[in-house]
């Protein structure tokens, strides 16, 4: 959107206001986007705004000067609009944590400004107006809708504020809670879970809530130390460090013996410490539970005073439930502390006693298992697995898994401990009950990546638990798979499972097993960092089949395990052919086609293609050649999903592509494409950024390479051509740079071409990248490549002005320069576009001027060109002697591929063109190219012999080369006239008749 109105300046300062007010609205519109909180809703008055700009241009080409209702209109209007703006950047810049706890003021300061730009616009003396009846009731119909607009949180926030409000509320001090949502706060507001964002996060929300104490904001500074009470319990928030100082500076100042129950404490009815203790209407408090079954029992009097009570009223004793929790909490620290002792040298009796104790408190609260682990119980339940007691070793894994469970803090203490892994991995072996809290133990402590290596690592370990996973469906079974599956994630720990043959496990399970166990198989496939051999012998085994039939399964979580263990196994080419071979193909594009398959499983299936893609490219000529798509259909039909789904599944499907026009059926791909409008497609892609965008240019530059000039001319106009270069010119992708640069050497050589790539400034652009010849990069000899055929557009002597442009900027000696330094590729286009600017040179050679005068008094006579007998230079006249390019030339010629000695040829021979075939010859000579060409008589191609008996039939109409290479030319000549087409016999006939050879008679001709 635009503004497109300019201001008359005789209007006056309200059509200047009017002016603001639109720019103002053209920034909220666009920066409405960038909200990080309440997205729907400043779309919605974004687009109120947006409608009423028709109006206000229409206001600013009116007389309003004198009107003083619609000036009060523009003064309510502008200072709304700057109200908005500034809630947009604040809502843009401040942090992500305090807007989401202020959602619902955001969202009531969004109506408030609706409907104050509603009043005004019902203010305004529409009547009097000269504006059309149409636009009138578009403004009377918007400012009623605005006025009844409303505007109210998103659900999902919503729900994070009650669970804000709730937590408060109800004291929850549950680490798990904390961490939830925190988790929810993350995900609502767009920020990661990683606990480094979080934390920072966390403490920019803290410094908002100190700029709201320093503007004496009580209220909000209240609320938000309340919330942050509750978030400081999330293990993101704070470091494990950090709570261990804060919890030994507490439990030190406590003292060491538990203290009594104040008798405030105690509830008069049940006589035990309250847990929820109520005031009734009498003043005197009662634990909740206890009061309320008084009440049922038909009782209204106070149990104490016996005076009637208001059983309707009961009132929380808040100040007195939190006395009592921070006196449990004193004692709990106390306890916990003491029992340390008792655990290292009591009797075994006094042992289980302390740990049931301990297993009662950990049960209990989460803030009881934290307190634990702070008092360093971890090594010393880890020295208890060693009891000779079953009974106290498992009480240790029992204790050892609650503490583990959603701590990663306890779960890496735990591996910390030196031979804790060995110690529990030693009670696999031992009786059914422990063995299954040992499992149990550590698949838990496998939800950490730190630890998954340890457990692998210990000597048997695997082999235990392959054992225990194939005895039965018991829920130890189950764990023993599910902890298999967790450690598979480390390529360390694979290594251990091939040698204790899991992967025949494996397979059986995933072929016959109940439909959870081949979940869990499938799963551990599709995570599993497996070796290249691996990959290969899991394919050997018959795994493909399996995972065919699941893939076909009614269940999304099972098609999607399957599909991505299909990808892990497809990344090796061999696999991949393969998998091609065995119909794995056909399965997975009617998946990837099929438009009510989610999204996930989609982007799976087509990185699953592109890797079967990448196969193809990868195969050895000698063997039998295999193809992913082998019908046009399928071609047109993968290809049409690049138009229907999200970048991640067109990134994929774009890089299948590239892939396949490398591949031996790149032909029939790219024939195919052309059909399938494929170029029509790819160049808007072109115009994106990112992946998308590279992966289309290199798909792009492969089609261009075949498809017909008039195909490329329909959909590449010279915006197009702009985006080309703006891509050379920006990318940080090297593959993507060459690529674009070969789509512009792939493009016609036409003269309207050539003026949008001169107007883009795309000739200096091409030669910085012929100019940086000490650049390095896996795709610099294909960017040189694709730069030096892009100069083609401007050598053609049909052109000589952007010859001319391309001389002058030193563009000749870069050629010559990569005549030497470049690829087989490179020589030639080089060659070829020498051989263009050279047709020029004889016409653009200035004469020799006359002399006049006295000699020896006038200026040192200018060079004159040996072949063009006047006066030339590289920028007025092209010349490849000035150039320095003969003798590079002509070490062309000993090139072995002989597209190459002909484009060196035909430059070459540019030189002894018409009159300057005397001069040419003598610099031809001198340069040693004569000899070079006759040994071209015997190479096999015919069109190139031809064009050289062509141009030795001319030099050798001169005696002087005549008598000095005849000789050597003889022979070559003779074979030819034995064994060449009826052309070059004739032509070697006609030649040898020069040399005396032949009598012109003779029945060659």
């Amino acid at each position: 959107m635009v503004l497109g109105v300019i201001v008359d300046p005789g209007l006056g300062p309200a059509a200047e206001f009017l002016s603001q007010i639109v720019q103002a609205i053209i920034d909220i519109v666009i920066t409405s986007k960038n909200v990080f909180i309440e997205k729907e809703s400043f779309a919605e008055l974004a687009n109120y705004l947006e409608q009423i700009v028709p109006f206000l241009k229409e206001m600013m080409r009116k007389d309003i000067s004198n009107s003083d209702g619609l000036n009060n209109v523009i003064t309510i209007l502008n200072h709304e609009v700057k109200v908005a703006k500034q809630l947009i950047e604040e809502c843009s810049k401040r942090n992500k944590v305090y807007l989401l706890v202020n959602c619902r003021s955001i969202a009531k300061r969004i109506e408030d400004t609706t409907k104050e730009i509603s009043r005004a616009l019902s203010l305004l003396p529409l009547s009097s107006l000269d504006i059309s009846a149409g636009i009138i009731e578009e403004i009377s119909q918007l400012s009623d809708l605005m006025q009844t607009a409303e505007f109210k949180t998103a659900l999902a926030e919503e729900e994070i504020l009650e669970k804000i409000e709730s937590g408060i509320q109800e004291r929850n001090v549950d680490r798990s809670y904390a961490n939830n949502l925190l988790f929810s706060i993350a995900q609502a507001v767009g920020i990661s879970t990683e606990q480094s964002v979080l934390k920072k996060e966390f403490e920019e929300f803290k410094m908002e809530i100190e700029n709201a104490q320093l503007r004496k904001d009580q209220a909000e500074a209240i609320q938000m130390d309340q919330i942050i009470a509750l978030l400081e319990r999330a293990d993101a928030t704070s470091s494990p460090n950090e709570k261990e100082i804060k919890y030994f500076n507490k439990r030190n100042s406590l003292g060491t013996q538990p203290l009594e129950p104040l008798q405030s404490f105690i509830c008069p009815i049940t006589r035990e410490v309250m847990v929820d203790p109520v005031e009734t209407s009498s003043g005197h408090t009662f634990e909740r539970s206890s009061i309320e079954k008084w009440f049922a029992d038909g009782n209204n009097l106070c149990p104490l005073t016996m005076i009637p009570l208001d059983t309707s009223i009961l009132r929380p004793n808040k100040t007195l439930r939190q006395s009592i929790e921070e006196w449990k909490d004193r004692n709990t620290m106390i306890t916990i502390a003491s029992m340390k002792p008792k655990l290292l040298v009591g009797e075994d009796e006094e042992v289980l006693h302390c740990l049931g104790q301990l297993q009662d408190l950990c049960e209990e609260r989460d803030i009881h298992r934290e307190w634990v682990i702070l008092e360093n119980y971890i090594p010393i339940l880890i020295e208890l697995l060693g009891a000779k007691s079953r009974d106290i070793r498992n009480h240790a894994l029992v204790i050892l898994c609650i503490l583990a469970k959603d701590s990663d803090d306890a779960k890496e203490r735990v591996a910390n401990v030196e031979n804790a892994i060995e110690s529990i991995v030693r009670s696999l072996g031992r009786r059914i009950a422990e063995r299954k809290l040992a499992v149990a133990l550590l698949l838990e402590l496998s939800k950490s990546e730190m630890v998954q290596d340890c457990i692998g690592k210990v000597q048997g370990c695997i082999l235990l638990l392959v054992t225990m996973s194939s005895s039965d469906e018991s829920q130890a079974a189950k764990d023993a798979r599910e902890l298999l599956e967790n450690l598979s994630f480390s390529n360390q720990n694979v290594i251990q499972m091939a040698k204790a043959n899991y992967f025949k496990h494996l397979l059986q399970h995933l072929s016959s097993g109940p439909e959870d166990v081949k979940l869990i198989m499938a799963r551990t496939l599709a995570e599993m960092e497996l070796t290249d051999h691996n990959k290969s012998s899991l394919l050997e085994d018959g795994v493909l089949g399996s995972l065919l039939q699941l893939v076909s399964h009614g269940d999304t979580e099972m098609k999607q395990v399957a599909v991505k263990a299909l990808q892990n196994l497809s990344t090796l080419p061999k696999n991949g052919l393969q998998m091609i071979r065995e119909g794995a193909v056909g399965p997975l594009l009617d998946l990837l086609c099929h438009h009510t398959s989610p999204q996930t499983l989609r982007e799976q299936v087509a990185a699953t293609v592109m890797n079967l893609a990448i196969s193809t490219a990868s195969q050895d000529l000698s063997e039998t050649q295999v193809s992913l798509l082998e019908s046009d259909e399928d071609i047109c039909r993968l290809f049409s999903v690049i138009s229907l789904t999200r970048p991640t599944v067109q990134k994929s499907i774009l890089r299948a592509f590239h892939a396949m026009c490398q591949s031996p059926s790149a032909t029939t791909i790219k024939a195919q494409l052309t059909q399938c409008s494929a170029v029509q497609v790819l160049v808007p892609l072109c115009d994106l950024d990112g992946n998308i965008r590279a992966n289309a240019v290199k798909l792009l530059c492969c089609l261009t390479e075949d498809v017909d000039e008039a195909t490329i001319l329909e959909h590449m106009t010279q915006k197009s051509i702009g985006t080309l270069l703006r891509i050379i010119k920006t990318s940080s992708d090297e593959e993507e740079i060459a690529s674009a640069m070969g789509v512009i050497s792939n493009l016609p050589k036409r003269p309207q071409i050539t003026e949008w790539l001169l107007g883009a400034e795309g000739l200096p652009l091409i030669l910085r990248f012929l100019q940086a010849s000490k650049s390095k990069g896996s795709h610099k000899n294909q960017l040189i490549e694709n730069a030096v055929g892009a100069i083609c557009h401007f050598s053609n002597p049909t052109n000589q002005q952007s010859q001319k442009q391309a001389a002058e900027i030193g563009l000749i000696p870069a050629l010559v320069q990569w005549l030497e330094l470049g690829t087989t590729l490179t020589k030639k286009q080089a060659a070829l576009s020498l051989a263009q600017f050279s047709v020029s040179s004889l016409a653009l050679s200035r004469p020799f001027p006359k002399r006049h005068g006295f000699w020896c008094f006038s200026p040192p006579p200018e060079a004159v060109c040996p072949v063009h007998r006047g006066i030339c230079t590289i920028e007025s006249s092209f010349c490849l002697v000035e150039a320095g390019a003969v003798e590079p030339l002509v070490r062309v010629l000993g090139e072995t591929n002989l597209d190459v000695c002909e484009a060196a040829l035909d430059a070459l021979l540019t030189l002894i063109e018409g009159e300057r075939l005397q001069s040419g010859s003598k610099v031809l000579a001198e340069a040693k190219a004569i000899p070079s060409i006759i040994r071209l008589l015997s190479v096999s191609s015919p069109g190139l012999q031809e064009k050289v008996l062509r141009s030795l039939e001319r030099i050798f109409r001169q005696v002087e080369f005549k008598q000095k290479y005849g000789a050597s030319a003889q022979m070559p000549l003779v074979d030819l006239t034995q064994r060449g087409n009826s052309s070059t016999k004739s032509l070697a006939a006609k030649i040898l008749a020069h040399l005396n050879v032949l009598h012109d008679q003779s029945s060659y001709f």
